[in-house]
């Protein structure tokens, strides 16, 4: 099994669609056996579930994603673990263990606060990245 993580520094970063690194590990029989980190090469947004397709990812532990990202990682079969904050290595072994704590229901998660129906993420400054 592949996983992959939104990577800064150690940390998951917290913005899908501008992650510039993911790091990717390798798990066989519930144990991480090898992890690298790789660039996105400025991929951004939904064209990032193909990147993450090309590295045979599996699962995905990130922070905010939007709505077009979710639907494009939905497409590929890539199982999606957002609202994760914290160290990604920390992240992958809770995983494993089954006691990572995610939002099944994340979005945009780069705001302080979550959108009502009646309120569109363009309409405070994100300038429509979330997606």
């Amino acid at each position: 099994m592949r996983i992959a993580v939104t990577y800064e520094n150690g940390q998951i970063f917290q913005h899908f669609g501008r992650t510039e690194q993911m790091k990717v590990y390798d798990v066989q029989d519930g144990e991480i056996v090898s992890s690298e980190v790789v660039s996105t090469n400025g991929s951004g947004h939904s064209a990032l579930a193909g990147v993450l397709t090309g590295l045979n990812v599996e699962a995905l532990i990130c922070g905010g994603i939007g709505g077009g990202a979710q639907a494009a990682l939905a497409a590929a079969n890539i199982r999606l673990y957002g609202g994760v904050s914290g160290g990604a290595d920390e992240a992958v072994e809770a995983l494993l263990r089954g006691e990572l704590r995610y939002d099944a229901n994340v979005r945009c998660g780069h705001h302080d606060h979550h959108h009502g129906a009646d309120h569109a993420c363009g309409e405070h400054g994100c300038g429509g990245h979330c997606g």
